[in-house]
Order: C-alpha cells, then sequence, then structure tokens
C-alpha cells in the first residue's frame, strides 16, 4: 500500500507540473517562435558547412544536418539545457528544510515535477518547432520501425540524465554561496560536448574522445542518433545503455552529495 500511495502522489506532482506549465501560453508561444528562427539559422549555417564539404559531412546529408538541428531544437525545452536554479534557490532561502521534513523522497519529488514538467515542453515548445522544420526543410525518416520506441526510450533516459546532472549543480548551494557562475560553466561545457551545437562527430579527435568521457552526448547527441534513425538500431541500444550507466552513477552521485549537504546543514544548526 505504501508503495502504491508514493507513486500515486508521483504522479499528481508531475500532472500538477504539467498542469501549471500549460498556463504560460505566451511564454510558451514566444518560445516556439525562438525556437524555430534559431532553428532556421542553425540549419542554414550547417547547409553552408555541408555545401563546403560538397554534399557530405562526416556522414551527414543536407537532410540529415536538418533533422539534427530540428530535433536538437525539440529537445532543448524538455531536456532544459540552460539548466535551472530552483533547488539552488530553496538551499540558500531555507525552503529546503520544509523539502526535506515532507514523506517523498526529495531527488524522486524533484523528478516527478521534472517528468510533468517537460511533458509539457515536449509538446507545446517542442514539436511545433519540429513540425515547421518538417514542412520547410524537411526531416530524414528512420527505416527502421525499431527507432522510434527506442528513440522515445532514450529521450526519457536523456532527461532523467540532465535532471540528475542539473541537480548536482544546484546541490552545490550546501557549500557555495552563490552557484550561479557553477551554473554558467555547466550550461557552457554541457551545450557545447552534448552534441547541441553541432554533431560530436565533426569535433576534432581529442575533443571528441573527451566528449564521449562525459554523459552530455547522451542527454543531446544520443536522443537525436537514435530518434532520427541516422545509426542502426543495434548501435542506438548501445548508446541507451551507455546513458542508463551514467544515470546509474549520477543518481548515485547525486544521492551522496544530497545526503553530505544535508549532514553540513544540520551541523551548521539549520
Amino acid at each position: 500500500m505504501a508503495t502504491v500511495a508514493r507513486v500515486s502522489v508521483h504522479w499528481r506532482v508531475a500532472v500538477a507540473a504539467f498542469r501549471q506549465y500549460s498556463t504560460y501560453r505566451l511564454a510558451t508561444a514566444a518560445g516556439v517562435f525562438t525556437n524555430s528562427v534559431f532553428g532556421l539559422i542553425r540549419a542554414s549555417i550547417l547547409f553552408a558547412a555541408i555545401a563546403t564539404a560538397d554534399g557530405e559531412l562526416a556522414g551527414y546529408t543536407a537532410l540529415q544536418a536538418a533533422t539534427y538541428v530540428w530535433l536538437g531544437q525539440a529537445l532543448l525545452a524538455p531536456i532544459e539545457a540552460f539548466g535551472t536554479r530552483e533547488v539552488s534557490q530553496r538551499v540558500h532561502h531555507g525552503d529546503i528544510a520544509v523539502d526535506l521534513l515532507r514523506p517523498v523522497p526529495f531527488l524522486t519529488l524533484f523528478y516527478a515535477q521534472k517528468l510533468g514538467r517537460s511533458s509539457f515542453l515536449l509538446l507545446g515548445r517542442g514539436l511545433p518547432p519540429l513540425l515547421i522544420g518538417a514542412l520547410i526543410t524537411g526531416l530524414a525518416l528512420p527505416e527502421d520501425p525499431l527507432s522510434y520506441p527506442l528513440g522515445l526510450l532514450s529521450l526519457l533516459l536523456a532527461i532523467t540524465l540532465a535532471f540528475l546532472a542539473d541537480m548536482l549543480v544546484n546541490l552545490a548551494a550546501f557549500w557555495l554561496v552563490e552557484t550561479r557562475g557553477l551554473s554558467v560553466v555547466y550550461m557552457a561545457v554541457m551545450n557545447l560536448l552534448s552534441g547541441f551545437l553541432i554533431p560530436i562527430v565533426w569535433f576534432p579527435d581529442w575533443l571528441l574522445a573527451i566528449a564521449r568521457a562525459t554523459p552530455f552526448p547522451s542527454m543531446i547527441q544520443t536522443p537525436i542518433d537514435t530518434l532520427s534513425g541516422r545509426i542502426p538500431v543495434a548501435e542506438a541500444a548501445g548508446l541507451v545503455a551507455v546513458q542508463a550507466g551514467w544515470i546509474a552513477v549520477l543518481a548515485l552521485a547525486a544521492w551522496a552529495v544530497l545526503r553530505a549537504g544535508v549532514r553540513s546543514l544540520e551541523v551548521q544548526g539549520g
């Protein structure tokens, strides 16, 4: 019964987060417009690079590059590539004490909020630019039908991974007076190494090796490659397994950091 009740609570939290963000209609419309404009700009830049390379660059044709761009724009909002600061602010304001007293685990509570928020952002701000891109530039669709369910799984894992990484940055607030600088550094590194700006296979070898040694490509490059069918299903399945591995590592790290932060708070009399 306790497990069922806990699942019910998390479901209600996710639904509440979905409804909350669905009320921001003007912001959603503005986000769709901005994502679409930047998508067109990014696509034109990549098209120019591919044209200079005689129509193909590191396995990307113009159509595949367009698909990469529009899927990236669609995932930008639900993955929240620019990070959040809610948890760090709650730590600084002392509101985290209330969160820790709730009968629901801290990390799973905010994860439920993340899933509800990301679900709306995917539907409200992700799909419209993708449809606009399909009409303007076209999209390369997967030939293997297994790419679709595998891509959706990869997307869920990417959202989870981005949540955990962002949570680690926010939990640094237990020891830092201001986490804004850390957030800026994280955002810059994440956007570069995740493959959001350009496909990581376009990186020089040394930077590609660095990127693949981090969880960042699993947040954007992997779901894009899987959903677009650019790589075979067998290879995509291996990358999804890598995503799951990184989730295990970051989940353990987030739990350890939260525990250490709470202990630090108690020692200080918080």
